[in-house]
C-alpha cells in the first residue's frame, strides 16, 4: 500500500491539487453503505490531495453517509448516462467509486470516469446476471469468499480487470470496544442484545414490511424467554414501522425487558455491535463481517433474499457453529432454491418473497417456528464458538485495497476543493 500511496503522489503532483469522487451504491440494503464508509474512511486516511465526495442516487445511504462529508448528492437515475456525464462535467469528477450498482459504474465510465466497481458477492452470479455487471470496468473488485462455485469463476473470468480484495469492512482499531472475551470458544452469559434487519429494499420485493412483520416479534419473544434485559433494534426499519409488543410473559422475578429502537450512524452501529453480547441479524454478509470483527456471537435470523442463504451457511461453517434460524418448509425450502436458482433466480426470487409474503399474511405459525428457532440457536451461541472465524479467512484489509485502486485511478481536478 505505500508503494502505492507514493506512486499516487507522485503522479499527483501538488499536494494543493483536489479530487472529486463520485460515489454510488446499490439501493438495497445497507451492506453498500457499510463498504463505502469503510473506503471513504480509508481514502480520506490515505489521500496524498483534498477530497470531495459527490454521491449518485443512493438515497437510503445518505443518512449514514453524512458523518463522511458527502459535498452533494444527485437524484439521478444511475442509467441515465446523459445525467451523469452531467454531473461529471459539472464537478470534475476524476475517479468513481462504486458498491454493487452496476448500471452506475457503467455511467461513469461511458462519460469518461475511471471506476472502481466493488462486488461483494461474487458467489452469487449466474449467466442471467451478466447483462447487470460492469465487467470492463477500470478495476473490478471483487471481495474474497469462503466458496465459489464453477459457473460463478467462469462469469467473473470474463471481467477485464478483475481484482480479488479482502473483506471490505471498517476495521477495527481497538477503539471501538473488540469483545474480546467472546473471541474464543467458550460457554457465555447473554443479556444484551442488538437486532439488525437490513437488505429490505429490494427493487423487486412489493412489501419489504413482510419480513420484519413476521420475524421482529417472534425475536423479541424469544430474546424475553431467554432472559435478556436489554435490545436494541436498529437496520433500516422506517420510525413509523408498527412496533409489535413483545408477547411473552414477564420473567417470574418481575424483571422486564428493555427494548429500544432506531437506525444508527455506522459508527454507533459498530460499536452497539462490539457492546452487545449477541447480534441477532439478517444475514447480510457485511454485517456478518463486522461482527467476526469484533468477535461477537451471531444469530443469522432467517434469510430474507437469495444471498443471505449463502451467507449463513458460510458463517456457520467458519465459526464452527450452527447458529442460523430456518424458515418452516411451508414458507420456502432453502434446499429447493439453492436447487433451482441457476435456471431462474428471478422465479427464485419470486418463491422466496411470496413465501414471507404469505407467512406475513397470517403470521402466528410462522411467529412460532421462527422464535423456537432463535431459542435454539442462542442456546447454541452461548455454548461458544470462533466467532472470528469468517471475518479472519477472508481478511479485512479490503477497504485499504479499494482505496489504493481508486487513488491509483485518480486525476487532480481544476480548481480548489475542500478537504
Amino acid at each position: 500500500m505505500a508503494d502505492v500511496l507514493a506512486a499516487v503522489t507522485s503522479s499527483l503532483g501538488l499536494r494543493n491539487s483536489g479530487l472529486t469522487i463520485a460515489v454510488a451504491g446499490a439501493e438495497f440494503g445497507w451492506g453498500s453503505t457499510g463498504k463505502l464508509c469503510a473506503v471513504i474512511a480509508e481514502l480520506r486516511r490515505s489521500a496524498p490531495v483534498p477530497l470531495r465526495f459527490v454521491g449518485l442516487a443512493s438515497r437510503l445511504s445518505r443518512t449514514l453517509l453524512a458523518a463522511h462529508g458527502v459535498d452533494q448528492w444527485y437524484d439521478v437515475a444511475t442509467d441515465d448516462r446523459e445525467a451523469v456525464a452531467e454531473v461529471v462535467r459539472q464537478e470534475h469528477v476524476s475517479a468513481g467509486l462504486v458498491v454493487l450498482e452496476g448500471a452506475a459504474a457503467s455511467s461513469l465510465e461511458a462519460a469518461g470516469v475511471p471506476t472502481v466497481f466493488v462486488d461483494s458477492l461474487p458467489f452469487l452470479w449466474t449467466r442471467s446476471d451478466l447483462p447487470s455487471l460492469p465487467l470492463d470496468v477500470s478495476v473490478y473488485c471483487a471481495q474474497r469468499c469462503v466458496e465459489l462455485e464453477p459457473h460463478s469463476r467462469d462469469l467473473l473470468a470474463a471481467v477485464s480487470n478483475l481484482q480479488w480484495v479482502e473483506a471490505v469492512v471498517l476495521e477495527n482499531t481497538g477503539t471501538q470496544g473488540a469483545n474480546t472475551g467472546n473471541a474464543s470458544p467458550t460457554a457465555v452469559s447473554f443479556q444484551r442484545a442488538l437486532v439488525s434487519f437490513g437488505g429490505l429494499r429490494s427493487p423487486t420485493l412489493t412489501d419489504w414490511t413482510s419480513y420484519p412483520r413476521v420475524v421482529l416479534p417472534a425475536a423479541l419473544t424469544a430474546l424475553e424467554r431467554a432472559g435478556f434485559s436489554e435490545v436494541h433494534v436498529a437496520g433500516n426499519l422506517p420510525q413509523e414501522f408498527p412496533r409489535d409488543p413483545v408477547r411473552a410473559s414477564h420473567p417470574s422475578d418481575g424483571a422486564s425487558m428493555k427494548v429500544t429502537y432506531g437506525a444508527l450512524p455506522h459508527a454507533e452501529f459498530l460499536r452497539h455491535v462490539s457492546d452487545a453480547d449477541v447480534l441477532l441479524a439478517s444475514p447480510g454478509l457485511t454485517t456478518l463481517l463486522e461482527a467476526g470483527a469484533r468477535s461477537t456471537p451471531v444469530v443469522c435470523l432467517p434469510p430474507q433474499n437469495l444471498s443471505q442463504i449463502f451467507n449463513g451457511r458460510f458463517h456457520s461453517r467458519a465459526v464452527g457453529a450452527d447458529t442460523r434460524v430456518r424458515w418452516p418448509d411451508d414458507v420456502f425450502c432453502e434446499e429447493a432454491v439453492l436447487r433451482d436458482r441457476t435456471s431462474s433466480e428471478e422465479a427464485v426470487l419470486r418463491q422466496i418473497y411470496g413465501g414471507i409474503s404469505a407467512a406475513a399474511q397470517s403470521p402466528d405459525r410462522a411467529e412460532t417456528a421462527v422464535g423456537a428457532g432463535v431459542l435454539a440457536a442462542l442456546e447454541r451461541a452461548r455454548a461458544g464458538a470462533d466467532w472470528s472465524g469468517l471475518a479472519r479467512g477472508v481478511g479485512s484489509g479490503g477497504a485499504r485495497q479499494v482505496a489504493g485502486h481508486v487513488l491509483a485511478l485518480a486525476r487532480p481536478t481544476s480548481g480548489a476543493v475542500s478537504g
